[in-house]
């Protein structure tokens, strides 16, 4: 007699393979049913669910021909959603008109329809878990060249797109006293703190006196033509808030390796001519300088991040993770234009930049932190007379203009004028400020330390 047994890996693999995914039908016939009992319902759950939250392809497509009828403000019920999905070649496929009346009419009533429809939503999650961690197995197993760095970040990556999905619908609104609450105990907070910087410190008086500091949740853009200093005043505003606020900073330096921008900080913070760094040829007086500057630095909460082209995801996965591990009190992003948008080559790079730019702001307002992205100009300002730059000279402007809460412009003269009498003068221009004033700013720029200082005007600091 033959030997019908089978291992006991064969066995478990077999058992797997019949594993049924978590789904609620009742659930789902119940959300289905509600709507069509009461169609005013459908305001309570359409940002909760969607077309693939439902397990079964038949209410799928219900669910879409619900979506449809909606969004054009005409009825739904049994006989118009089979009109609408017989047109369509949908009805017989999702058990006819006979179906949908038993939908309606096996469910009583739609007042529980949220908590049937967070049931449906639940179990999704959980479905797409499942597919996320099956995935995750086979790039391990087959990782295709990737090491297990790039094997994580995209695990990352796929969880953390499930738990973006998971979290819409979970805030709606919020009504006025509540959120009357809030401000005045904002304001007496302030209040008794006495302190006219609300934000965080960026070590520059005047422009925190204009900006009152970096304020949380807020994407401020700094832009500027090459050469400007727009690496150098991004980097000294993360030095004065690492080093005195003592809050971590999350730089993605997607143009610069790290160990050249640490270079940077170094002769920044020590005052060292950079090109002794580069070339090693320190004089007696910069070594105790150096030494100082460095064990700064190596105290200092700096993260630096150089992989080139990541995508707003990526950046935002990695931010989460540094916020997870070590906290995080400011982002620098240099610069925006080399990030990469999902799905890039199918659309125009001013569409790619848009979508770059909302996911930054957006980033911002989850993380609650500011957010500094570096942008370029325009090469067309160099044509005019008057180079100081304007709104509309930010390349694949439209976007960055709607979504940025602040946007400085970096403007040097003598870098057209070699004769200008503001040498070592850099004019931070504040060209947009959401909730306050727009003006100019100067500071010193010293281009041998890649350093920003407080503008000095007949020995006084401005």
């Amino acid at each position: 007699m033959p030997d019908l047994s089978y291992p006991a890996d064969d066995m478990e693999a077999a058992a797997e393979a019949l594993k049924v995914p978590p789904h609620s039908i009742e659930a789902e016939q119940a959300v289905l049913g509600g709507l069509m009992l009461d169609n005013d319902a459908w305001d309570q759950i359409a940002d909760l669910l969607r077309e693939e939250d439902f397990y079964r392809q038949d209410h799928r497509r219900i669910y879409a021909a619900m979506l449809h009828l909606a969004e054009r403000n005409t009825p739904f019920d049994a006989i118009t959603l089979s009109e609408w999905m017989e047109q369509r070649g949908e009805l017989e496929g999702s058990g006819g008109l006979a179906y949908l009346g038993e939908l309606a009419k096996n469910t009583p009533t739609a007042a529980n329809i949220k908590a049937y429809a967070a049931i449906v939503r639940e179990r999704s999650i959980i479905r797409q878990l499942i597919r996320v961690a099956n995935e995750i197995g086979e790039s391990a197993f087959n990782p295709e060249g990737r090491d297990s760095a790039e094997l994580l970040d995209h695990a990352e990556r796929l969880v953390f797109e499930i738990a973006e999905k998971g979290a819409r619908g979970r805030r709606g609104f919020v009504s006025m006293p509540e959120l009357i609450g809030d401000v005045v105990e904002k304001v007496d907070a302030l209040f008794e703190r006495g302190d006219p910087i609300t934000g965080i410190p960026t070590g520059f008086t005047d422009f925190d006196k204009t900006t009152c500091g970096l304020q949380n949740s807020d994407l401020i853009v700094v832009a500027g033509r090459p050469s400007m200093g727009k690496t150098s005043f991004a980097m000294n505003i993360a030095e004065n808030v690492a080093i005195k606020s003592e809050l971590p900073v999350a730089v993605f330096s997607m143009e610069m390796p790290g160990e050249q921008l640490t270079m940077r900080m170094v002769a920044a913070v020590a005052r060292i001519d950079q090109r002794k760094l580069r070339t090693g040829r320190l004089d007696d007086d910069d070594w105790p300088r150096m030494t100082s500057a460095t064990s700064i630095l190596q105290g200092a909460p700096i993260y630096i991040d150089d992989t080139p082209a990541l995508t707003p995801t990526e950046v935002r996965t990695r931010a989460r993770r540094l916020m997870r591990e070590h906290g995080l009190g400011l982002i620098v992003i240099d610069y925006l234009q080399l990030m990469q948008a999902p799905g890039s080559g199918r659309e125009n790079r001013a569409t790619e930049i848009s979508e770059i730019s909302r996911s930054l702001k957006a980033m911002a307002k989850e993380l609650n932190v500011p957010v500094i992205a570096l942008s370029q100009l325009n090469r067309s300002l160099e044509q005019r007379p008057n180079k100081r730059p304007v709104m509309s000279d930010l390349r694949e402007s439209g976007a960055i203009e709607q979504d940025a809460d602040l946007i400085v412009f970096i403007y040097r003269d003598e870098v057209y004028n070699e004769d200008s009498p503001d040498k070592g003068t850099a004019e931070i221009i504040i060209g947009k400020q959401r909730n306050g004033p727009i003006g100019t700013v100067r500071l010193t720029f010293h281009g041998q330390y890649t350093r920003f200082d407080n503008f000095i005007h007949d020995g006084v600091y401005e």
